[in-house]
Order: structure tokens, then C-alpha cells, then sequence
């Protein structure tokens, strides 16, 4: 399930209606992105007054679709939830949640993680970051691409040195 919204959500009720009903989900795996008070790498540490993030529609709709559809492809899940708002967001403020619902917890932990990387590069959204200096749009970042770059072969990489692959 996709869901792009100006509101905040529940987290809690969120995952109980991911689950209602469902026996066969063994494990849940969730993640919750929030606005920062602080820009850090994209603005030089400067604090984050707020945050704006703008998308079209119909093409964040395509893209979060097909970012959906390759998570299920590579794992066997039995549910999957995308939230992402979009709008003036405060620090502290949610801004995305995943969750992934699976038989077993590996596939729930991995593919969620694999959403949140490739939502971080893949999904159109425009961040505008207001600081005491005024806004300053937020550049794409070689860290966020080099962690969604794991994926590209359908292998996580290594959680820590010497891990097999």
C-alpha cells in the first residue's frame, strides 16, 4: 500500500491495519524517517527551521509503485506500506514510514531496508530546507546513492566487516 499525504499518521494504528487479519505474517519491520534540527551535511550545519517537500503527483505515484513492486519481486512478503508526506514539515515531524510484513523476519528486515534506501534516490521528491539564512534546496547525496547501490545486483551489502556476502 502507497499513500503520499500532507497528514501525519499513526505509526501504531498504521501497522495494526498492515497486519488485521493476517496469520501468516511472522515478522514486521518498521522505519520511521523525522525532520532533523540540524542540516548537517547538506547545509553546513546549520539548524533546520523547517523543511518543505514538493512532488508531482501522477510521477511520484509511478515511481513509488514500481519502487513498491521490485521489493516484493525480490522477497517473499505478505504486506508492504509506503507513507510519505509531503508539504511544510517541522523538525521532529514525521516524514516517511515503511513497513514491510513477512513469514519470517529476514525478508521483512531486509527488504525494508532496501525501501528506505531506494525511496531516499529514487522517489521525485524536492526538499527545500529553511535555516536562519533562508532556504537552500536539498542536492543529492553520493552517501544515500552508494547505500541504495547495494541493491543494484538484488545482494545487500555487508552489515559489517568480514560478513559474507
Amino acid at each position: 500500500m502507497i499513500r503520499v499525504q500532507a497528514e501525519d499518521f499513526d505509526v501504531g494504528r498504521e501497522l495494526e491495519q498492515l497486519c488485521e487479519g493476517n496469520h501468516a505474517i511472522g515478522g514486521v519491520c518498521t522505519f520511521v524517517g523525522l525532520v532533523r534540527d540540524m542540516a548537517g551535511d547538506h547545509s553546513g550545519d546549520k539548524a533546520i527551521q523547517a523543511m518543505t517537500l514538493e512532488h508531482y503527483p501522477e510521477m511520484t505515484e509511478k515511481a513509488l509503485i514500481e519502487i513498491e513492486a521490485e521489493a516484493q519481486a525480490r522477497w517473499p512478503l505478505e504486506a508492504t506500506l509506503i507513507i510519505h508526506r509531503f508539504g511544510r514539515l517541522e523538525p521532529g515531524q514525521r516524514i516517511v514510514m515503511v513497513a514491510t510484513a513477512s513469514a519470517h523476519r529476514e525478508a521483512a528486515i531486509e527488504a525494508c531496508h532496501f525501501l528506505i534506501d531506494w525511496l531516499k534516490t529514487k522517489a521525485p521528491f524536492w526538499k527545500l530546507e529553511e535555516t536562519p539564512d533562508g532556504g537552500q534546496w536539498v542536492d543529492a547525496n553520493a552517501a544515500d546513492d552508494e547505500a541504495a547501490g547495494r541493491w543494484v545486483e538484488g545482494k545487500p551489502a555487508k552489515t559489517k566487516p568480514g560478513a559474507a556476502e
